[in-house]
Formats: C-alpha cells, structure tokens, sequence
C-alpha cells in the first residue's frame, strides 16, 4: 500500500515537472519566432533629387499661344502673369496679354469694306484671378530624378479692350505646372473669355478660348 502511494505521488511530482518544462518551451520557441520571422524583406529605400517650390511667393510668367476670338479666328497671343502664392494651395494671379483679330468668313467671303480698322483689331485683356491647386503630383524622368507637378483651376474677371469699347470679362479655366527647378516651372493652360460682343450687329455672350504655354520663375 505503501508503495504504490509513493509511486502515485511520484507520478504526479513527474507530471508537473513536464507541464512546466513544456509551457517554458513554448514560450521560448514564441519569442524566437516573433524576433526572428520566417521571412525578413529587405527594403532599400531609393534615394532622388526632387525639385519643390522655392520659399519665395512671387511668381512672374511669360506667356504665349493662341487666342480663338469668336467670328474672328484663331491668333497668336503674348502676355504676362503675375502670381501671388497664399498657400501652398491657393493663390491669386494677374493677367495682362495683347492680341490681333483676324478677318471673319463674312468679311473674307463678302470681299467688300472691313468691320474693322486696324487698331480696332487690336484686343488687349487684363484679369484678376483665383487659382486653386488642385492635384499636386510628381514626375519622374529617371529613375534618380523626379519632378513636383500640379494640376491647377483659375476663375476670375476683368476687362477686355476690342472693336472700340470695352467689355466687361469672366475667366476660367485650368493649367499644368511643371517645376522644372526650385525657382522655374513651365506652365500649360487652358481658359476662357467670356463676354459681350456686337461687332456683327447682334449683342451676344462670346466664348474665346485661349491656350498658351508659360515660363514661370519664383522670386
């Protein structure tokens, strides 16, 4: 009786001792296997030169392209902006550009008097705008070499000089920046001019539409 008590107790003593080792056991092998994973990426982090906006606000751009006056055709159109950075997303921009009408089909088909004298073809705009970065976004030319770009929308107003009068203006449209350095981009836009014209005997709103490429420098 005795003996099999000491061999009962024994057995219970042999039973603990292996619980115990097996819980240690586990836990060591938890730990190695959360230091040490199965599979270890390695990630290289590639190194660029990245060109950004310069910390100075001002922007000056030269601007030229074509201008679609309605009835008159498609010309050549030269001008300047000047741009005011608020935010990294906003900003405001005046405009100031020149233009020559050309002859419209009535007057090329007719072949009689011209609608217009020569100054009189002359349009001269100038605007104030409000411009809203829209989608700012990079370019990489090289694996090594990326470029910050930014879609961009403007809407604004001011005063159009053609055939004699002035017109009361609205403008809107959209560009795209690209910063070619810390202190020059080149810029690609799009807008339209709206507003009233009667050269052709009838008042009526004209959509003019403009499209022209800029070199911009930040000072």
């Amino acid at each position: 009786m005795e003996g099999r008590l000491r061999r009962f107790l024994l057995t219970l003593v042999a039973a603990w001792l292996f619980s115990c080792n097996a819980v240690v056991v586990a836990e060591e092998l938890n730990e190695d296997t959360q230091l040490k994973p199965v599979i270890q990426p390695e990630v290289a982090r590639r190194e660029f030169s990245e060109s950004s906006i310069d910390t100075n606000d001002f922007e000056v751009s030269i601007m030229f392209g074509l201008l679609s006056i309605e009835d008159f055709g498609a010309n050549s159109v030269i001008g300047t902006r000047l741009a005011y950075h608020i935010t990294e997303d906003l900003f405001v921009e005046t405009t100031l550009a020149q233009s020559k009408a050309g002859e419209t089909s009535f007057e090329i088909l007719s072949g009689g008097s011209p609608l217009l004298t020569s100054d009189e073809r002359k349009l001269t705009y100038y605007d104030l705008s409000l411009g809203f970065n829209l989608l700012p976004g990079e370019a990489f030319i090289t694996d090594n070499i990326t470029y910050n770009t930014t879609l961009y929308i403007v809407l604004g107003m001011g005063n159009t000089e053609f055939a004699g009068a002035e017109r009361f203006t609205l403008n809107y449209g959209f560009g795209y920046r690209f910063l070619a350095s810390d202190y020059f981009s080149i810029k690609v836009d799009a807008r339209d001019h709206v507003f009233n014209m009667d050269v052709l005997g009838v008042d009526e709103v004209t959509h003019n539409l403009e499209f022209t490429l800029g070199l911009s420098f930040f000072f």
